[in-house]
């Protein structure tokens, strides 16, 4: 990639919003772990680099460092919260714990003019979130804003190129974020903005090219975005040494695999059906991760399984996707969960994982893929997770309880698409719970499982609000899963957005 930024990632939870911020300025990115090596980055010649912030203290043992030679490789760099700190003490700079410690929004004072800041208002609103700040700058540094309690928000050394402030640019509660962005990438690191989802295929191609060689390789397909996207980029680049393969693990949604077969008509398309192995596997097990870890473990059994009557295969393709990455967590990251094709993969694979799609957000995925010339009713499915309808079983997964989810689900389905809603809303689903309830219907007692229905609106998984879905759309859908779905006698509507929720249920 001609114009690289890498992000060195520090443990913010948060970080890809560094990242969306990039690639919405056009301009490429990829994030990797903040201990990498001056010589690793090097070699991957990037144009600017980024620090991240970070929930630790540069005081606290062991907390993340970076390699100091990367301040010396001639590149760019921006450091933010952590990183302007982190920054600092490595080039002989101070920092404290500040007395006045700044949560939230924060008004911002400019002292004097610099390329980091053009353009941006000499009181601006920035959003803060640090315990520690910088009291003194390294040696050749400027100051150039201050807070209230902050007397150093922002500092840079343009000799060296260096530069960092201390709020947090990425988020929206910084309006002129943005801006500071476009200043680093554009004015200091003389960047273009030239770099767009459709521009990644030829890339893509060229990776599972080179990864497969002149061998064959499997693609996992699951009925989603991202499997159906990684699979016509691996068609691309191998053609007919490859083979399509969906796992049924019974946990699928009404019609999926008759509707992931009909968008593939010129592929080698398998479907094991493993659902007794999924089920077996899954008896008797109650707990989130426990069931994501099975899941994947199982799914790479049934691929191997698979090599026994298609013969060997050196390379496994997935659809992974930055925001599987970023929740699987990793260094310095909390794990919010695993997921089945990052964190639930076992240890000993019998091939070589590609991902192609690892660094892209599932809005630049959906690009990708309208780029690929995929028909725009598999482009703009909703997302569907690898596990399938496991996570939204609260409790144990049983074949009666998928199956009475599965009739939920597509009445929830149905009555979207109905209403002309499919494209507005980022997911529709239904959840079951594992409790009863008391209801009454003809005139006779029940005590039946309610269902959750969730709709939720976002650009990219990370984040999420929940859909105002009209009063009589949540009616009708009510109506019928209690009329149609047997052994369920009650309808809640979720009204969490993620964060403090995520997404799916577990």
């Amino acid at each position: 990639m001609a114009n690289l930024v890498i992000v060195l990632d520090f443990g913010a939870q948060y970080n890809q919003l560094i990242a969306r911020r990039i690639r919405e300025a056009e301009v490429f990115c990829e994030v990797l772990p903040g201990d990498t090596p001056a010589s690793r980055i090097r070699e991957r010649d990037p144009k600017a680099i980024v620090l991240s912030g970070g929930p630790s203290s540069v005081f606290e043992p062991g907390a993340p460092t970076m390699d100091p030679e990367i301040f010396g490789l001639g590149v760019p760099v921006l450091g933010i919260c952590y990183g302007m700190q982190l920054m600092a003490k490595l080039l002989d700079g101070r920092v404290e714990p500040a007395q006045g410690r700044e949560y939230g929004r924060t008004d911002m004072v400019r002292a004097g003019e610099s390329p980091l800041l053009k353009g941006i208002s000499e009181r601006s609103t920035v959003w803060m979130s640090h315990g520690d700040y910088v009291t003194a700058p390294p040696p050749g540094f400027q100051v150039l804003a201050e807070t209230p309690n902050t007397p150093i928000a922002a500092m840079g050394n343009p000799k060296k190129n260096l530069w960092a402030v201390q709020y947090h640019p990425e988020v929206h509660h910084t309006p002129e974020g943005m801006e500071l962005f476009r200043n680093f990438l554009y004015r200091i690191a003389g960047l273009a903005p030239d770099w767009k989802p459709d521009n990644f295929l030829a890339t893509a191609v060229e990776q599972v090219r080179r990864e497969v060689g002149d061998g064959r390789a499997l693609v996992a397909l699951s009925g989603g975005v991202d499997s159906a996207v990684a699979a016509a980029i691996a068609r691309e680049a191998i053609g007919d040494r490859l083979t399509a393969v969906l796992i049924d693990h019974g946990l699928l949604r009404a019609g999926e695999v008759e509707e992931v077969r009909a968008a593939f008509p010129d592929i080698d398309f398998r479907v094991m059906n493993a659902r007794d192995v999924f089920y077996e596997a899954l008896r008797g097990v109650t707990d989130p991760e426990q069931k994501r870890k099975i899941i994947g473990r199982e799914f790479i059994r049934a691929f191997e399984r698979m090599q026994e009557e298609i013969g060997p295969r050196e390379v496994l393709i997935q659809g992974t996707v930055y925001p599987d990455v970023i929740e699987s967590g990793g260094k310095g990251a909390q794990t919010i969960k695993s997921h089945h094709n990052v964190g639930g993969l076992p240890e000993d694979i019998a091939f070589r994982v590609v991902e192609p799609l690892r660094w892209l957000f599932k809005d630049e995925v959906r690009r990708v893929g309208e780029a690929l010339g995929l028909p725009a009713a598999l482009v703009w499915r909703q997302p569907f997770p690898g596990p399938g309808l496991a996570v939204r079983i609260i409790g144990e997964v049983t074949p009666a309880k998928v199956e009475t989810l599965r009739q939920a689900d597509l009445v929830v389905r149905q009555e979207i698409k109905q209403a002309g809603m499919e494209r507005s809303i980022w997911q529709a689903f239904a959840v079951l719970l594992d409790i009863r309830s008391v209801g009454v219907m003809g005139d006779a007692r029940t005590y039946g499982l309610p269902v959750v229905i969730r709709a939720v609106e976002s650009m990219d998984g990370m984040t999420a609000d929940w859909v105002r879905l009209p009063y009589e759309l949540l009616d009708r859908m009510a109506g019928r899963i209690v009329s149609e779905v047997q052994d369920v006698n009650r309808v809640v509507y979720d009204i969490t957005s993620k964060p403090p929720g995520t997404i799916e249920w577990e």
